[in-house]
């Protein structure tokens, strides 16, 4: 995997570039909380549950998993809730996809059915789907024929509308600044 640079942490960004299940627990976390944050969650796992392997999360006793992942710094704003969803991609994960995150994307033959498997992953809307189809194809090279339509614009390049655009501190701030102005338009139109 590429060197990714979302967390703007140099150990978190390892995670998320050497475990393709990292990644996904990020994407995951990131929703009413800190891009950067959100994606720096994985890292915390692993450090205190000692594994990021999707069998072991699911299979890890729900209540303690809760407590090492609300325990602060949190994974998320809503820690508890967050290691349930976490338990259950990590489920999907080692059940449908052998426990290789990345078999998810390296076997999709279009971008429409990569995005379709991802929305099908528990925490996963179409919105998000798109956009980490997205983050996969600008950042990791992931492009099935019809990528770019599947995603929308979040495929856009130098469009900074989402985590796919990414890779720097200017970049993240691009992205912010992208999502204020997003949410007054949306506000004045209300």
């Amino acid at each position: 995997m590429a060197a990714l640079t979302i967390a703007q942490d140099p150990a978190a960004d390892q995670v998320l570039s050497e475990d393709p299940f990292a990644l996904l627990v990020g994407m995951l976390l990131d929703q009413q909380f800190p891009m950067e944050r959100a994606f720096a969650g994985p890292a915390k796992i692993l450090e205190r549950f000692g594994t990021l392997d999707p069998a072991e999360v699911a299979a890890a006793d729900p209540e303690p998993f809760a407590d090492l992942c609300a325990t602060p710094p949190a994974i998320h704003r809503y820690g508890r809730s967050m290691a349930g969803r976490v338990q259950a991609l990590a489920a999907v994960v080692r059940d449908e996809y052998a426990g290789d995150a990345s078999t998810l994307w390296s076997t999709a033959s279009t971008g429409a059915e990569l995005v379709t498997r991802i929305r099908a992953l528990p925490g996963f809307g179409d919105q998000k789907a798109r956009i980490f189809a997205a983050l996969l194809g600008k950042q990791l090279g992931v492009r099935p024929d019809g990528w770019e339509d599947a995603c929308g614009a979040y495929a856009e390049a130098g469009s900074f509308r989402s985590v796919a655009d990414v890779v720097d501190p200017e970049s993240l701030q691009k992205v912010r600044d992208f999502k204020k102005a997003a949410k007054a338009a949306a506000k004045a139109k209300a």
